[in-house]
Protein backbone atom coordinates (compact mmCIF):
# COMPACT_ATOMS: atom_id res chain seq x y z
CA UNK A 1 0.00 0.00 0.00
CA UNK A 2 1.06 3.60 -0.44
CA UNK A 3 -0.08 6.89 1.16
CA UNK A 4 -0.76 8.28 -2.33
CA UNK A 5 0.66 8.19 -5.82
CA UNK A 6 4.33 9.11 -5.92
CA UNK A 7 4.81 8.48 -2.21
CA UNK A 8 7.15 5.91 -0.67
CA UNK A 9 5.65 2.46 -0.32
CA UNK A 10 4.32 1.50 3.10
CA UNK A 11 5.38 -2.03 4.03
CA UNK A 12 3.42 -4.27 6.37
CA UNK A 13 4.73 -6.65 9.02
CA UNK A 14 8.37 -5.54 9.03
CA UNK A 15 10.07 -7.14 12.09
CA UNK A 16 11.28 -4.50 14.52
CA UNK A 17 14.07 -6.86 15.59
CA UNK A 18 15.67 -5.93 12.24
CA UNK A 19 15.33 -2.21 12.91
CA UNK A 20 16.47 -1.89 16.54
CA UNK A 21 20.01 -1.97 17.90
CA UNK A 22 19.08 -4.50 20.59
CA UNK A 23 17.57 -6.84 17.98
CA UNK A 24 14.24 -7.35 19.76
CA UNK A 25 10.68 -6.76 18.58
CA UNK A 26 7.81 -8.19 16.58
CA UNK A 27 6.26 -6.81 13.38
CA UNK A 28 5.28 -3.21 12.78
CA UNK A 29 1.73 -2.77 11.50
CA UNK A 30 3.23 -0.48 8.85
CA UNK A 31 6.69 0.87 8.01
CA UNK A 32 7.79 3.68 5.70
CA UNK A 33 11.01 5.48 4.76
CA UNK A 34 10.17 8.97 3.48
CA UNK A 35 13.00 10.80 1.69
CA UNK A 36 11.54 14.31 1.49
CA UNK A 37 9.51 16.60 3.73
CA UNK A 38 6.52 16.22 1.42
CA UNK A 39 6.73 12.42 1.61
CA UNK A 40 6.93 12.58 5.40
CA UNK A 41 3.88 14.83 5.61
CA UNK A 42 1.97 12.47 3.31
CA UNK A 43 2.91 9.44 5.40
CA UNK A 44 1.84 11.13 8.63
CA UNK A 45 -1.48 12.18 7.06
CA UNK A 46 -2.00 8.61 5.80
CA UNK A 47 -1.55 7.25 9.33
CA UNK A 48 -3.79 9.95 10.84
CA UNK A 49 -6.62 9.05 8.45
CA UNK A 50 -6.42 5.42 9.60
CA UNK A 51 -6.12 6.14 13.30
CA UNK A 52 -2.58 4.75 13.44
CA UNK A 53 0.03 6.14 15.80
CA UNK A 54 3.20 7.42 14.16
CA UNK A 55 6.49 6.25 15.69
CA UNK A 56 9.85 7.60 14.48
CA UNK A 57 12.51 4.93 14.97
CA UNK A 58 15.75 6.65 13.99
CA UNK A 59 18.60 4.14 13.95
CA UNK A 60 16.68 1.93 16.36
CA UNK A 61 18.63 2.82 19.51
CA UNK A 62 16.98 3.66 22.84
CA UNK A 63 14.00 1.45 21.89
CA UNK A 64 12.52 -1.76 23.28
CA UNK A 65 9.71 -3.06 21.05
CA UNK A 66 7.08 -5.57 22.13
CA UNK A 67 7.44 -9.20 21.06
CA UNK A 68 3.90 -9.05 19.65
CA UNK A 69 4.83 -6.06 17.50
CA UNK A 70 3.54 -2.49 17.33
CA UNK A 71 0.18 -1.27 16.01
CA UNK A 72 1.60 1.89 14.45
CA UNK A 73 3.22 3.42 11.40
CA UNK A 74 6.94 3.14 12.11
CA UNK A 75 8.99 5.81 10.31
CA UNK A 76 12.69 5.80 9.43
CA UNK A 77 13.83 9.00 7.69
CA UNK A 78 16.00 8.68 4.58
CA UNK A 79 17.21 10.75 1.61
CA UNK A 80 17.31 14.48 2.25
CA UNK A 81 15.76 13.86 5.68
CA UNK A 82 18.98 12.05 6.66
CA UNK A 83 21.43 14.41 4.92
CA UNK A 84 23.86 16.87 6.54
CA UNK A 85 24.86 20.31 5.28
CA UNK A 86 27.23 22.98 6.60
CA UNK A 87 26.11 26.61 6.37
CA UNK A 88 28.81 28.76 7.91
CA UNK A 89 28.82 27.87 11.61
CA UNK A 90 25.46 26.09 11.32
CA UNK A 91 25.28 22.35 10.92
CA UNK A 92 21.92 21.57 9.29
CA UNK A 93 20.95 17.91 9.62
CA UNK A 94 17.97 15.87 8.58
CA UNK A 95 16.19 14.36 11.57
CA UNK A 96 17.32 10.94 10.39
CA UNK A 97 21.00 11.93 10.03
CA UNK A 98 23.28 9.67 12.07
CA UNK A 99 25.22 11.50 14.75
CA UNK A 100 28.39 9.90 13.36
CA UNK A 101 27.76 11.55 9.98
CA UNK A 102 27.07 14.91 11.63
CA UNK A 103 30.35 14.61 13.53
CA UNK A 104 32.30 13.74 10.40
CA UNK A 105 30.92 16.74 8.51
CA UNK A 106 31.52 19.08 11.46
CA UNK A 107 35.15 17.95 11.81
CA UNK A 108 35.78 18.30 8.08
CA UNK A 109 34.41 21.86 8.22
CA UNK A 110 36.55 22.77 11.24
CA UNK A 111 33.59 23.05 13.62
CA UNK A 112 33.61 21.90 17.24
CA UNK A 113 31.07 21.58 20.03
CA UNK A 114 29.38 18.36 18.90
CA UNK A 115 32.16 15.95 19.90
CA UNK A 116 30.17 14.63 22.88
CA UNK A 117 27.70 13.05 20.44
CA UNK A 118 30.26 10.39 19.49
CA UNK A 119 28.93 8.49 22.53
CA UNK A 120 25.33 8.60 21.27
CA UNK A 121 24.57 6.01 18.55
CA UNK A 122 21.43 7.68 17.29
CA UNK A 123 20.20 10.49 15.05
CA UNK A 124 19.95 14.27 15.16
CA UNK A 125 16.17 14.09 15.48
CA UNK A 126 16.20 11.41 18.14
CA UNK A 127 18.61 13.55 20.13
CA UNK A 128 16.11 16.42 20.10
CA UNK A 129 13.30 14.20 21.40
CA UNK A 130 15.24 13.12 24.49
CA UNK A 131 17.76 15.97 24.71
CA UNK A 132 20.49 13.37 24.32
CA UNK A 133 23.73 14.04 26.08
CA UNK A 134 27.06 12.66 27.25
CA UNK A 135 30.32 13.84 28.80
CA UNK A 136 28.78 16.94 30.36
CA UNK A 137 26.99 18.30 27.29
CA UNK A 138 23.70 17.73 25.48
CA UNK A 139 21.55 18.89 22.57
CA UNK A 140 20.36 21.99 24.43
CA UNK A 141 23.92 23.36 24.35
CA UNK A 142 24.17 23.38 20.55
CA UNK A 143 20.63 23.31 19.14
CA UNK A 144 19.11 26.40 17.50
CA UNK A 145 15.75 25.10 16.24
CA UNK A 146 14.05 21.99 14.85
CA UNK A 147 11.51 21.43 12.09
CA UNK A 148 8.76 19.26 13.56
CA UNK A 149 6.08 17.41 11.57
CA UNK A 150 2.76 16.12 12.85
CA UNK A 151 -0.77 15.65 11.51
CA UNK A 152 -1.15 19.43 11.36
CA UNK A 153 1.86 19.92 9.07
CA UNK A 154 5.42 21.15 9.59
CA UNK A 155 6.58 23.93 11.93
CA UNK A 156 9.94 25.23 13.15
CA UNK A 157 10.30 25.20 16.94
CA UNK A 158 12.96 27.27 18.70
CA UNK A 159 15.11 25.95 21.52
CA UNK A 160 12.94 27.58 24.19
CA UNK A 161 9.77 26.11 22.63
CA UNK A 162 11.26 22.61 22.74
CA UNK A 163 11.74 22.93 26.53
CA UNK A 164 14.80 20.68 26.64
CA UNK A 165 15.66 19.30 30.07
CA UNK A 166 17.49 16.23 31.36
CA UNK A 167 16.57 13.51 28.84
CA UNK A 168 13.35 15.41 28.13
CA UNK A 169 11.69 17.63 25.54
CA UNK A 170 8.22 19.05 24.98
CA UNK A 171 7.75 16.91 21.85
CA UNK A 172 4.58 14.83 21.97
CA UNK A 173 4.00 11.29 20.68
CA UNK A 174 3.41 11.40 16.93
CA UNK A 175 5.66 14.41 16.32
CA UNK A 176 8.68 13.78 14.11
CA UNK A 177 11.80 15.93 13.89
CA UNK A 178 12.45 16.38 10.16
CA UNK A 179 15.38 18.80 10.34
CA UNK A 180 17.70 20.22 13.01
CA UNK A 181 19.97 23.27 13.10
CA UNK A 182 23.02 23.21 15.38
CA UNK A 183 25.20 26.24 16.16
CA UNK A 184 28.83 25.09 16.41
CA UNK A 185 32.13 26.94 16.86
CA UNK A 186 35.27 27.08 14.69
CA UNK A 187 37.84 24.57 15.89
CA UNK A 188 40.90 22.95 14.27
CA UNK A 189 39.87 19.64 12.63
CA UNK A 190 42.80 17.79 14.21
CA UNK A 191 41.72 18.91 17.68
CA UNK A 192 38.15 17.79 17.00
CA UNK A 193 39.44 14.44 15.75
CA UNK A 194 41.64 14.00 18.81
CA UNK A 195 38.79 14.77 21.22
CA UNK A 196 36.50 12.29 19.46
CA UNK A 197 39.20 9.60 19.62
CA UNK A 198 39.68 10.18 23.35
CA UNK A 199 35.94 10.05 24.10
CA UNK A 200 35.48 6.94 21.95
CA UNK A 201 38.33 5.19 23.76
CA UNK A 202 36.72 6.08 27.08
CA UNK A 203 33.36 4.78 25.90
CA UNK A 204 34.77 1.48 24.64
CA UNK A 205 36.58 0.95 27.94
CA UNK A 206 33.45 1.46 30.05
CA UNK A 207 30.47 0.38 27.89
CA UNK A 208 29.52 -2.81 25.98
CA UNK A 209 29.95 -1.20 22.56
CA UNK A 210 30.35 -4.56 20.78
CA UNK A 211 27.09 -6.03 22.11
CA UNK A 212 23.47 -5.65 21.06
CA UNK A 213 21.92 -3.15 23.48
CA UNK A 214 19.47 -0.26 23.31
CA UNK A 215 21.83 2.05 25.18
CA UNK A 216 21.32 3.32 28.72
CA UNK A 217 18.41 1.65 30.50
CA UNK A 218 17.75 4.21 33.24
CA UNK A 219 18.27 7.93 33.70
CA UNK A 220 20.87 8.89 36.27
CA UNK A 221 19.07 9.66 39.56
CA UNK A 222 19.67 12.61 41.87
CA UNK A 223 22.13 10.58 43.91
CA UNK A 224 25.88 10.45 44.41
CA UNK A 225 25.88 7.20 42.44
CA UNK A 226 24.84 7.09 38.78
CA UNK A 227 22.41 4.39 37.65
CA UNK A 228 25.21 2.07 36.50
CA UNK A 229 27.22 2.29 39.73
CA UNK A 230 24.05 1.90 41.79
CA UNK A 231 23.00 -1.29 39.97
CA UNK A 232 26.55 -2.62 40.17
CA UNK A 233 26.42 -2.11 43.94
CA UNK A 234 23.17 -4.11 43.91
CA UNK A 235 25.12 -7.07 42.48
CA UNK A 236 23.37 -6.99 39.11
CA UNK A 237 26.31 -7.13 36.68
CA UNK A 238 25.85 -10.26 34.57
CA UNK A 239 22.37 -11.00 36.00
CA UNK A 240 20.38 -12.85 33.35
CA UNK A 241 16.74 -13.55 32.58
CA UNK A 242 16.03 -15.59 29.46
CA UNK A 243 18.16 -14.32 26.60
CA UNK A 244 18.79 -10.90 28.15
CA UNK A 245 21.48 -10.01 30.65
CA UNK A 246 22.64 -6.94 32.51
CA UNK A 247 26.01 -6.14 31.01
CA UNK A 248 29.05 -7.42 32.92
CA UNK A 249 30.82 -4.26 31.69
CA UNK A 250 28.26 -1.57 32.69
CA UNK A 251 25.20 -2.35 34.81
CA UNK A 252 23.02 0.31 33.13
CA UNK A 253 23.03 -1.65 29.86
CA UNK A 254 21.03 -4.76 28.93
CA UNK A 255 22.57 -7.08 26.34
CA UNK A 256 20.76 -9.39 23.93
CA UNK A 257 22.78 -12.60 24.24
CA UNK A 258 21.20 -14.00 21.07
CA UNK A 259 17.58 -14.89 21.63
CA UNK A 260 16.32 -12.26 24.05
CA UNK A 261 12.66 -11.30 24.16
CA UNK A 262 11.22 -7.96 25.19
CA UNK A 263 9.67 -9.61 28.24
CA UNK A 264 13.17 -10.76 29.32
CA UNK A 265 14.56 -7.23 29.14
CA UNK A 266 11.49 -5.82 30.89
CA UNK A 267 11.86 -8.36 33.70
CA UNK A 268 15.50 -7.32 34.16
CA UNK A 269 14.46 -3.68 34.32
CA UNK A 270 11.83 -4.47 36.95
CA UNK A 271 14.33 -6.43 39.05
CA UNK A 272 16.87 -3.60 38.77
CA UNK A 273 14.30 -1.06 39.97
CA UNK A 274 13.27 -3.33 42.83
CA UNK A 275 16.84 -3.70 44.07
CA UNK A 276 17.67 0.01 43.69
CA UNK A 277 14.59 0.92 45.73
CA UNK A 278 15.30 -1.71 48.36
CA UNK A 279 19.00 -0.90 48.78
CA UNK A 280 19.12 2.84 48.13
CA UNK A 281 15.52 4.08 48.42
CA UNK A 282 15.76 5.40 44.85
CA UNK A 283 13.11 4.99 42.14
CA UNK A 284 14.99 4.66 38.85
CA UNK A 285 13.27 6.19 35.82
CA UNK A 286 13.67 4.44 32.50
CA UNK A 287 15.49 6.17 29.68
CA UNK A 288 14.66 3.56 27.04
CA UNK A 289 11.41 4.11 25.11
CA UNK A 290 8.90 1.25 25.16
CA UNK A 291 7.04 0.49 21.92
CA UNK A 292 3.86 -1.55 21.78
CA UNK A 293 2.08 -3.31 24.63
CA UNK A 294 4.89 -3.05 27.20
CA UNK A 295 4.69 -1.60 30.67
CA UNK A 296 7.23 -1.49 33.44
CA UNK A 297 5.63 -2.36 36.80
CA UNK A 298 5.81 0.12 39.71
CA UNK A 299 9.16 0.30 41.47
CA UNK A 300 9.48 -2.49 44.00
CA UNK A 301 7.49 -4.95 41.91
CA UNK A 302 8.75 -7.60 39.50
CA UNK A 303 7.20 -9.26 36.47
Amino acid sequence: MSPQAGSPAVEEGVPLARLTTVGIGGPARAFVQPRTLAELEQAVAWAFERGLRVVPIGLGSNLLAADAGVEALVVRLAGELAAVDIQGELLVAGGGAANAVCLHRARAAGLGGFEFACAIPGTAGGGVRMNAGAYGSDWSQVLVRALVVDSGGADWLRLDELELGYRHSALRPGQIVARVEFRLVPHPPDDVKRTIAELNAQRKATQPTNKRTFGSVFKNPAHELGAGRMLEACGLKGHRIGGAQISPVHANFIENTGDAKAVDALALMAEARRRALEQFGVVLEREVELLGDLELPPAGETL
